[in-house]
């Protein structure tokens, strides 16, 4: 299994350079391929500050990525679960710690915005608070 770092997946998505979006597609295709779940982290902020893609479509890519049928991608529940609640306003990174956390009893934070937004959503677990 051959590991992909975020340019790879870059160069696959965005098509901005035609070779080494033909090699990234190649590649993404040749063999299974495991993704980390830091790379998707650094993956969405690339694509959120660098390209400026919106949420929904960072969230289209990820989920994506998440179901490919030749990726082991780290941590995928929660990957799936933070592009899901990306789409309901949820920063990507405060919705993948959230996310990784499930299991604890609550999660803290000094995010007041993040609580506030947490608070909304009846389907949130662990419950986000605001220390």
């Amino acid at each position: 299994m051959r590991a992909l770092d975020t340019n790879v997946l870059v160069r696959a998505l965005m098509q901005d350079d035609a070779a080494q979006g033909r090699r990234a597609q190649a590649c993404l295709n040749a063999q299974p391929v495991y993704i980390p779940v830091t790379v998707i982290l650094e993956l969405e902020w690339v694509l959120r500050s660098r390209y400026g893609c919106s949420s929904k479509s960072i969230a289209d890519a990820l989920e994506r990525l998440a179901i490919l049928e030749n990726a082991v991608v780290g941590e995928q529940a929660a990957v799936v679960a933070a592009a899901r609640k990306m789409r309901q306003g949820w920063n990507f990174a405060d919705a993948l710690h959230h996310a990784l956390a499930a299991g604890c009893e609550d999660f803290a934070t000094f995010d007041t915005a993040l609580s506030r937004r947490a608070s909304r959503d009846d389907s949130t677990a662990p419950r986000v608070i605001a220390i």
